[in-house]
């Protein structure tokens, strides 16, 4: 068969920057219908939340979401925290134990070992559970009790679809930040989060359906807001900035690392009160009754503290609060949130992190210079939320969003970005993975390109394997594979035609079986040391005979020059083969008689990627030198 000349444009023809198909539209369609559910739920939540919050301090059934207040109970208030816990520990351990924890963890953990297959009867417990725990006083945040609800809707109406496991996740996450952008008016910060955290890649196939919902959410929020049935954004209304001088944009680098080391201390205190929660000689379900009795403790230094502390956030990023309250609700908050969350209730972190950062933020504020306290307790409450959660993009658009102030932008991506370098080089893992890590589950943060999404198989694969030719006899074909160690350690061998275009392939362990039953049968000596092996049945034929073409197999499994290592790698899986030809670009059904390329096999495929990406991140050279010295003449003048 003659062989036919790649084409000139195959390159163009075979490689695209995205893998993508318009199987995407379906789920784009259920990714808003998603957005939809979710931004309800999210806001059905919230109603939720100020309902149990006016029953327990108020005595009223308004859904209106109010502060905790001790000026109904006075010191009995130190008692609806623990009760509040003690209904959550008991739908913890008859409901689902999968309600403990603040949200993001537990999503993430659904993600990566359950393929994004929620449980139906958490969609009910999770979010009455953290209405509960919020509403009687918890100082935690709404958000990351959404954030799983919504992931619970999106899985389960994606569980109702002949879906992958990675659709799922998309739908999922897409649900998950519905209801954040549904909560705090930021579509693209939940976007952000979604991808930074959750879906644990940044590709059109997840981050399209997930922007989408979260787009739909942001209109059904806005649409609520219209109708006076929410607060409009921004959610945090400041006072307009004006451009900053360098001398504020340098001084952002302070809070950057002040903030990283906060975030650094807000990990170590809430896994620090968990681990003494495990020594505890009683069971689980009272831990979080504990917990709240400490909360209520709390709440009477401070009841700024309690709750989800949106007005206690407005007012420090408003500027309205003295140094000396800023101090205690920061002091208070962080303790409090550290026993509670440790004390495994059911509860969110993001609202919390945001309080931390922003009274410290304004406590920084009174001993920097330039800006108002304003500007430090926006700058704080991004970067420690960077530090802590390791998601510094998604924190900077997440503080402009909710504060609608441009002008902050420059000096939040320094603060931000160095509390996450600080927390990067301090911490080995983040408020939310450390918890996911203390159930054997590890996730990785760093994102970026596959080296085998960007090597092809001509760039790896041996250009010069040992091949056979059809005519060639057994006892030819073993005398060659045992030539030389290079031969020795090939474990296919291809088959060429006598125009040198491909037709088969015989495999090492064809030859072995031949060499124990036919060529030592035949008294053609002993080839590489193997002995005979008697067995019911032998080939019949004498080695001489046996061709090449008599005992190769045409059912190849190939692959192209052009062909990306990972989806070598995935044929390779599917096919159960450990190595492939690599054969000129196909033309229209024609499988076999075309040109061989050379050959690879897994080895090759590891260890070459590999090698170059450690030469990349390791190998150190000096490129350029600018010290350019004379060269020494010759005395001789040579």
């Amino acid at each position: 068969m003659r062989s036919v000349p790649p084409k000139h444009n195959d390159f163009l023809e075979k490689l695209s920057d995205f893998e993508l198909d318009w199987s995407i539209i379906k789920i784009v369609l259920i990714s808003v219908v998603v957005g939809a559910i979710s931004s309800v739920v999210a806001l059905a939540l919230l109603d939720l939340i100020g309902l149990v919050t006016n029953i327990s301090y108020f005595g009223t059934t308004s859904i209106t979401l109010l502060p905790p207040s001790l000026k109904h109970d006075g010191l009995l208030s130190i008692l609806v925290p623990a009760i509040g816990g003690l209904v959550v520990g008991v739908m913890a351990r008859y409901g689902s134990e999968r309600i403990r924890g603040h949200g993001i963890p537990e999503a993430m953990e659904t993600i990566l070992v359950n393929q994004s297959n929620v449980e139906p009867k958490l969609a009910i417990l999770k979010p009455v559970s953290s209405a509960i725990s919020i509403g009687t006083g918890g100082p935690f945040g709404a958000e990351g009790p959404i954030i799983m609800t919504g992931g619970a809707f999106g899985s389960l109406i994606a569980q109702l679809f002949k879906l992958s496991a990675i659709e799922r996740r998309a739908l999922m996450v897409a649900g998950a930040s519905a209801g954040m952008a549904a909560v705090f008016g930021t579509p693209v910060a939940a976007t952000l989060l979604g991808v930074e955290l959750l879906v644990l890649e940044l590709r059109p196939r997840t981050m399209v359906p997930i922007a989408l919902a979260s787009a739909t959410a942001g209109a059904f929020r806005n649409f609520f807001a219209s109708q006076h049935l929410i607060k409009p954004s921004p959610l945090f209304p400041v006072p307009f900035h004006q451009l900053f001088s360098g001398l504020v944009d340098s001084q952002a680098v302070i809070v950057g690392v002040a903030c990283g080391l906060v975030a650094w201390a807000l990990t170590h205190a809430v896994f620090g009160a968990e681990d003494l929660f495990k020594r505890l000689p009683i069971h689980w379900m009272w831990w979080p009754a504990i917990g709240g009795l400490l909360i209520g403790v709390g709440g009477q230094i401070d009841p700024r503290a309690l709750g989800v502390g949106y007005n206690s956030i407005g007012a420090s990023l408003a500027g309205h609060l003295a140094l000396d309250t800023l101090v205690v609700l920061f002091v208070v908050k962080l303790a409090i949130f550290a026993v509670g969350l440790g004390s495994g209730t059911s509860a969110g972190v993001l609202a919390p992190t945001l309080l931390v950062g922003a009274t410290f933020g304004g406590v920084l504020g009174s001993v920097l210079v330039g800006g108002t306290s304003s500007t430090w307790a926006i700058l704080g409450m991004g970067a420690v939320m960077a530090g802590s959660m390791r998601i510094p993009f998604t924190a900077i658009v997440f503080c402009f969003e909710l504060t609608h102030n441009i002008n902050i932008m420059l000096p939040l991506l320094i603060s931000c970005t160095v509390s996450h370098l600080i927390s990067v080089l301090i911490l080995k893992r983040s408020i939310l993975t450390e918890k996911i890590a203390r159930r054997s589950i590890h996730t990785v943060s760093e994102y970026g390109v596959d080296p085998l999404e960007a090597l092809l198989a001509e760039n790896v694969m041996d250009a010069h394997p040992v091949v056979f030719r059809s005519s060639m006899t057994l006892f030819e074909l073993v005398t060659i594979a045992n030539a030389d160690q290079r031969a020795r350690v090939q474990r296919l061998f291809p088959v060429l035609d006598n125009d040198d275009s491909f037709v088969g392939t015989i495999t090492r362990r064809t030859l072995e079986y031949l060499t124990r039953h036919e060529i030592k049968e035949h008294g053609q000596g002993d080839i590489d040391g193997v002995r005979s092996t008697p067995l019911v049945e032998r080939p019949s034929g004498d080695p001489t005979s046996i061709l090449a073409r008599d005992i190769m197999t045409t059912e190849v499994v190939t692959v192209e020059p052009h062909d990306t290592l990972n989806s070598v790698a995935e044929l390779m899986a599917i096919e159960q083969v450990g190595v492939v030809p690599v054969v000129e670009p196909k033309d229209g059904s024609r499988l076999l008689g075309l040109k061989l390329l050379g050959l690879l096999n897994v080895y090759d495929l590891l260890t070459k990627t590999q090698s170059r990406k450690i030469k990349e991140e390791r190998y150190k050279e000096r490129v350029l030198n600018l010290l350019i010295l004379p060269t020494q003449q010759d005395p001789a003048g040579k």
